[in-house]
């Protein structure tokens, strides 16, 4: 039986004190994850943002959106990586109607 995909789309906020290189490469350890359980059809890096209340008095955070398609289990695992990854301020996971 085939696996049924749906469409879900992720946001997830980077720690700005990682410096350049570490935000890159959280943002590429996160659309690889992604993209090897599922399949990605748009990603926006929408870079540097102040944040609407501090986290961890951080004021600022580099967000990331990315729409992909992928099994119904995958998402709550997805966002229970984001849960227990250092760097990663908030992530968040829905489900998007086609």
């Amino acid at each position: 039986m085939a696996k049924i995909n749906s469409s879900y789309e992720s946001v997830f906020v980077v720690d700005m004190q990682l410096g350049d290189e570490g935000v890159k490469a959280m943002v590429e350890k996160f659309t690889s994850l992604i993209a090897s359980n599922g399949e990605i059809t748009e990603t926006n890096e929408w870079g540097k943002k102040r944040l609407a209340y501090p986290i961890n008095d951080l004021t600022d955070g580099y967000y990331v959106c990315v729409k992909f398609k992928a099994p119904g289990d995958f998402p709550a695992e997805l966002n229970r990586i984001f849960n227990i990854t250092e760097g990663i301020m908030r992530g968040i996971v829905v489900k998007v109607e086609e």
